[in-house]
């Protein structure tokens, strides 16, 4: 059987990835001063505006004004910005709820992990290649003094698979933002060999392949100034690129005793144990919590038929080696440091760039 699988990716400069990168760096801000801090301050921009809003529970003396401009700064807009701060204390109710003497869950919900062995880092190859090309554009664009490049851009990558195996890349598909005074031939020239050619093996690529750089025409204007940006829109470029399910919340902005964030992290954890261990090729779970309480109310596995064992076997390796409680993910992960920002772009999961607690492998 033969089928085309689709993922997209955004560059760090994608308006909605500033507000994800605003609040995990926020929220890095907090944890760096106290680890105890709970929470969910997120951003929405719009042209020179920013609205920083949300709860806080924190120690830390937060600039917020400062900590976005700085983002900004990183990413490469030069541009001056208002920023309005509407954030207050976390609601005392959800605070008891959750500080006990053990953290319990932050919210109610569910989440998802997944993992595949069809990458050697147990991602699906779409996502994969999506996220390198769309951080391959912004390293481009920051480490070449003439390059035509500015910070919007997304990626697109379409694979085909012939009996659920990635056989060839299909299609290429680049929208980045670029200066005024070029042609977008030499644009798509410029591209294509200095970030395709640099990230995606020969291998996979053929005559047929189809490139399609910046097909709308000229994308001068972007970032804040061509769209609106708000945090925790773009959930499924953080995750698998669509080919697993997706949790009722996003990541950014959240502390680790919300369950959307860190329950998600251990359950891709779990995930990429059980495919590791070959005990199938290809493993989602599906776990869900309730405020205040300190277990999974549920926990589901699915192989999609390519279990080696009895799914039996699986879930009794699950429940041998693993605690769902948040207290352990928290403790398991330690979670509770300022390591949020490196991965508010792209992708949370599969980075081989960074030395991430959920992706590492048990004995």
């Amino acid at each position: 059987m033969k089928y085309y699988f689709t993922s997209e990716s955004v560059t760090e400069g994608h308006p909605d990835k500033i507000c994800d990168k605003i609040a995990d760096k926020i929220l890095d801000s907090a944890l760096s001063v106290d680890k105890e801090s709970k929470m969910a301050v997120e951003a929405t921009i719009k042209d020179d505006l920013i609205l920083i809003y949300g709860e806080a529970k924190t120690k830390a003396v937060l600039d917020y004004e400062k900590i976005a401009k700085e983002v900004l700064k990183d990413i490469g807009y030069t541009e001056e910005f208002n920023v309005i701060v509407k954030v207050s204390e976390q609601s005392n109710e959800i605070n008891s709820a959750v500080v006990k003497n053990k953290i319990c869950a932050g919210d109610q919900g569910i989440m998802f992990g997944y993992a595949t062995n069809e990458t050697k880092n147990f991602m699906p190859l779409p996502i994969y290649y999506a996220n390198k090309l769309a951080k391959k554009l912004t390293e481009v664009r920051k480490n070449d003094k003439n390059t035509p490049l500015k910070p919007d851009g997304k990626t697109q990558v379409t694979v085909e698979y012939i009996n659920d195996k990635p056989v060839r890349i299909d299609t290429i598909i680049i929208s980045c933002q670029h200066i005024k005074n070029i042609s977008q031939e030499s644009l798509k020239n410029y591209i294509i060999k200095n970030v395709i050619n640099k990230v995606v093996p020969k291998e996979l690529i053929d005559n047929n392949t189809k490139y399609l750089i910046n097909t709308s025409g000229s994308f001068t204007i972007g970032g804040p100034f061509g769209d609106s940006g708000t945090t925790g829109r773009k959930i499924v470029v953080d995750t698998y690129g669509g080919f697993s399910k997706v949790g009722g919340g996003c990541f950014s902005s959240k502390d680790p005793s919300k369950v959307d964030r860190s329950a998600a992290y251990y359950a891709r954890y779990v995930a990429k144990n059980v495919v590791a261990h070959q005990l199938c090729d290809r493993c989602e779970i599906q776990i869900s919590y309730a405020i205040g309480k300190e277990y999974p109310t549920s926990i589901y596995i699915d192989t999609f038929n390519t279990n080696k064992v009895d799914i039996k076997e699986i879930y009794n390796y699950v429940n041998k080696n693993f605690d769902f409680s948040v207290d352990n993910i928290i403790k398991e992960l330690d979670l509770l440091r300022p390591i949020y920002y490196k991965v508010a772009a792209y992708g949370h999961f599969g980075r081989e760039d960074l030395d991430l607690p959920w992706e590492k492998i048990k004995n």
